[in-house]
Order: C-alpha cells, then sequence, then structure tokens
C-alpha cells in the first residue's frame, strides 16, 4: 500500500497529525494500543474505520522503516 494512501496529513484533521486516510484516526493511536498490549482485533474494534489491511501496511511500514540496512541515512533524514 502507498503510503499516500495510508496516511493522510491534513492541518484541518486534528491539527495535521498522520492519521490513517479517510479517518479521524491517528496512526500513533495503533502504536499506542499495541504498546500498552491490546491486540489488533480489539484495537480495530474501537477503531472500526481503520481497516485491518491499513493497520498491516503501516506495521509493514514502521518494520521496512526500521530495519532498513541504511538505518543511518533515516536518522540524519529525521533530524
Amino acid at each position: 500500500m502507498d503510503i499516500n494512501t495510508l496516511i493522510t496529513v491534513d492541518p484541518d484533521i486534528l491539527g495535521g497529525q498522520p492519521v490513517f486516510a479517510g479517518t479521524r484516526v491517528p496512526v500513533e493511536s495503533l502504536f499506542d494500543h499495541l504498546e500498552a498490549g491490546v491486540s489488533l482485533d480489539e484495537f480495530l474494534d474501537e477503531f472500526p474505520t481503520v481497516g485491518k489491511g491499513q493497520a498491516i501496511a503501516m506495521l509493514d511500514l514502521a518494520n521496512k522503516l526500521l530495519t532498513f540496512k541504511n538505518i543511518s541515512q533515516l536518522y540524519a533524514a529525521a533530524a
């Protein structure tokens, strides 16, 4: 899934916080829930506007970013 169709950043939606496209659900909520021990299915039940494919694609994207072999380049770009 293309990041541009996965995430929306719009100043009129939650002040520009990244949200799952087509929703008002912050991407951060997925990671907060998982960190708290909430299962993916429970997250999806709580936020029914987020599709399972969207959530899995977001986790896959995060995995790719964090395991990128040139992670130092990613850190430099984010700094």
